[in-house]
C-alpha cells in the first residue's frame, strides 16, 4: 500500500488513532488495493520502517500527514522527532484567527465588536466561522449571520 506511493505525493492518513490498531503493536488485515484479492500486513513497525525513510529513499519529495483526535493514545516511537517533525494543534477559532478570516473573507480590518466576546466561548472551529462568512459578501449581513450562529451554538453548550 504505502510502497506505492508516487515521487512527489501527499500522503494523508485520517484519524490514525481509529483507522488500524497501531498503539499495541498488533498486526491488522488490510484489503490491498491491487485486485490480487490477498490481503496485506500493516503493523506499527512497517509504519515506522516507511516513515523513517527506509522505504521512502527510493524516492524523493513524499509528505506524510497524519490526523488524530487523541495523540495521547499513539504509540510514543509513532511521535518522536525525527518521525513527526511537526505537530500542529487544530485548536478551536481564536480572536486572532476570527481577525484574519473576517480579513480574508470580508475585508474588515482591526477589531471587530465579534473578535473576543463571543467566539472564544463558542468553541468553534475556523472553518465553521469561515462557512458562516462566505455566506454573504455583504460585511454586516454576513456577521449578522455568524452572531446568530454562534448564539445558537452557545445556547447548546
Amino acid at each position: 500500500m504505502v510502497l506505492n506511493i508516487a515521487n512527489k505525493s501527499i500522503l494523508v492518513i485520517e484519524d490514525i488513532d481509529c483507522t488500524t490498531n497501531l498503539p499495541d503493536r498488533q498486526q491488522v488485515n488490510v484489503s490491498g488495493n491491487n485486485g490480487s484479492g490477498k490481503d496485506r500486513q500493516i503493523t506499527l513497525s512497517g509504519l515506522l520502517n516507511f516513515i523513517d525513510g527506509l522505504w521512502s529513499s527510493c524516492g524523493d519529495e513524499r509528505i506524510i500527514v497524519l490526523t488524530t483526535n487523541r495523540k495521547h493514545k499513539l504509540d510514543p516511537a509513532l511521535l518522536r522527532p525525527g518521525r513527526m517533525d511537526m505537530h500542529i494543534n487544530m485548536s478551536y477559532c481564536t480572536a486572532q484567527a476570527f481577525r484574519v478570516l473576517a480579513s480574508n473573507y470580508l475585508g474588515i480590518k482591526g477589531k471587530h465588536r465579534l473578535s473576543g466576546e463571543l467566539l472564544e466561548p463558542s468553541k468553534v472551529t475556523p472553518a465553521q466561522v469561515a462557512e458562516e462568512l462566505m455566506k454573504n459578501e455583504d460585511p454586516d449581513t454576513a456577521l449578522e449571520g455568524l452572531l446568530s450562529f454562534l448564539k445558537h451554538k452557545n445556547s447548546k453548550l
